[in-house]
């Protein structure tokens, strides 16, 4: 007997909350279409070598019901170089942190010292004691103790940067895990959607679902342009009209991301599970069920059944790079080099901001940095580029990807318009007998006053010293 109309039509919502131990979990890694979102492509960019090369071999497995939409592939492509900057930023603040740490402990102890001195100078007159005192904390000798800690945080953290073997400088080159990807997936790749129809589905994520908090994506409605905003839903779009492509009966699809935030799960009820709605949009739209996991969940369950071979630190990685992975900051694909710096001007309230974030003050820096002159544009750039890259600043959203460099390190000039970094003075530039300096920065630096052309060749200085440590 068919069941009442009230229980078909809600099915979804009644059903219990997923679990690791459902008994129809099994169906979906048998044979299921995958669907692994943009941020679990680009955790393989997160993992050790080791940890990646089991991941690899375990996506290995379920290689021929993978299937990529479109808009992850494009994200995917756009966004690698930003988890690999974005590691090695927190990795170099972490850096910077513990000097800056052991530098105030250092401090902090050798102005005890000096009032223990005052003490004893203005109550007991015992110069013999204030000399051992001298002795036992002088600078050197703080310096020294100092020493160990610094160079047992600084193994560790190497030791952190050894264990990742990309670099930013990997996807521009020789990228190992593109082609890995690509070749996971062969031909199981969406096709473009045609602007008709795209418009189509940015109009219905803007105008309908986003302000009736339609999941999924609806999170996401703030982020800048319509089609950043949309990603989400792009990605959903797709899916469904490849689930409705599958052979009819048992129209399974396996979705497989790292986003838990509120437009993709319910947690009204104290417990989070999968929107019904998704669920029941894929139904009635595809004819098919629709599963979601988190990687974690998702790698155990290849392990489960089909005997991958995942080790247990493997699976910790996983989670840890699950449970705190962030996207890549988006952007429209733009990225500044010399070339395209001439012919492109930076937002006013970008360059200005990054003017004021660099420490600048002088109103001759300012005059450049808002000038509509073309021959500014390299100036006005860089130090957008670099304040970004230094984090003097926040990273805005859709800012380009600037890689401009106002000097170098190394033996040989990017150019024969480059100069050698003595024709600084001493004063201004640290790296004179092994650096070359850009035309056009030394005249920026030319036209400053003292105070601001300290700040240009500090930022050129750090910035041309990390670039020579992240090759």
């Amino acid at each position: 007997m068919e069941d009442p109309a009230l229980l078909r039509r809600f099915h979804a919502w009644l059903q219990p909350v997923p679990s690791p131990q459902d008994t129809a979990r099994l169906a979906f890694f048998q044979d299921a279409l995958i669907v692994l979102d943009t941020n679990v492509l680009l955790s393989l960019y997160e993992y050790t070598a080791e940890s990646r090369e089991e991941v690899l071999a375990a996506l290995g497995q379920v290689s021929g019901r993978l299937w990529m939409p479109y808009q992850v592939g494009l994200e995917f492509v756009r966004g690698r170089r930003s988890v690999l900057e974005s590691r090695k930023r927190i990795l170099t603040d972490a850096a910077r942190s513990v000097n800056a740490k052991l530098t105030a402990a250092r401090n902090a102890i050798i102005d005890a010292k000096a009032t223990v001195r005052s003490q004893l100078e203005k109550y007991a007159r015992v110069p013999a004691e204030i000399a051992a005192l001298e002795r036992l904390v002088s600078e050197a000798a703080v310096n020294e103790h100092l020493a160990v800690y610094r160079e047992a945080f600084k193994a560790h953290l190497d030791m952190l940067k050894e264990g990742h073997d990309l670099t930013p400088a990997n996807v521009d080159t020789a990228d190992p895990i593109l082609p890995r990807v690509a070749d996971l997936y062969g031909n199981r790749v969406g096709p473009q959607p045609d602007d008709q129809l795209l418009q189509r589905r940015l109009d219905e994520a803007v105008a309908f679902r986003f302000p009736n908090q339609i999941p999924p994506g609806f999170a996401d409605f703030d982020k800048g342009t319509p089609l950043r905003a949309a990603g989400d839903f792009l990605i959903w779009e797709e899916v469904i009209q490849q689930a409705a492509l599958l052979p009819e009966g048992d129209r399974r699809v396996l979705f497989v991301s790292n986003d838990v935030k509120e437009d993709w799960y319910d947690t009204s009820n104290g417990k989070q599970r999968p929107w019904p709605a998704m669920l029941d949009e894929m139904h009635r739209r595809a004819g098919a069920e629709l599963r979601l996991e988190t990687p974690p969940d998702f790698y155990a369950g290849v392990g489960q059944y089909l005997n991958a071979d995942l080790a247990a630190d493997t699976y910790e990685e996983i989670r840890r790079v699950s449970e705190t992975f962030t996207p890549p900051t988006s952007d429209d694909g733009t990225v500044i080099t010399a070339t395209t710096a001439l012919q492109l001007a930076p937002d006013n309230e970008l360059a200005l901001a990054s003017y004021r974030s660099a420490g600048l003050t002088s109103p001759v820096v300012r005059s450049t940095m808002e000038s509509s002159d073309s021959a500014d544009r390299l100036a006005q750039w860089w130090l957008v580029g670099v304040t970004a890259q230094l984090r003097r600043r926040e990273v805005t959203e859709g800012e380009p990807r600037v890689v401009l460099v106002a000097a170098v390190r190394g033996n040989k000039a990017p150019a024969p318009s480059w100069k050698p970094g003595t024709v600084l003075p001493s004063g201004d530039w640290i790296h004179r007998d092994s650096s070359w300096i850009a035309p056009w920065f030394l005249e920026l630096v030319a036209s400053a006053p003292p105070a601001d052309r300290g700040v240009l060749c500090a930022l050129a200085s750090e910035q041309a010293s990390e670039n020579q440590l992240s090759r």
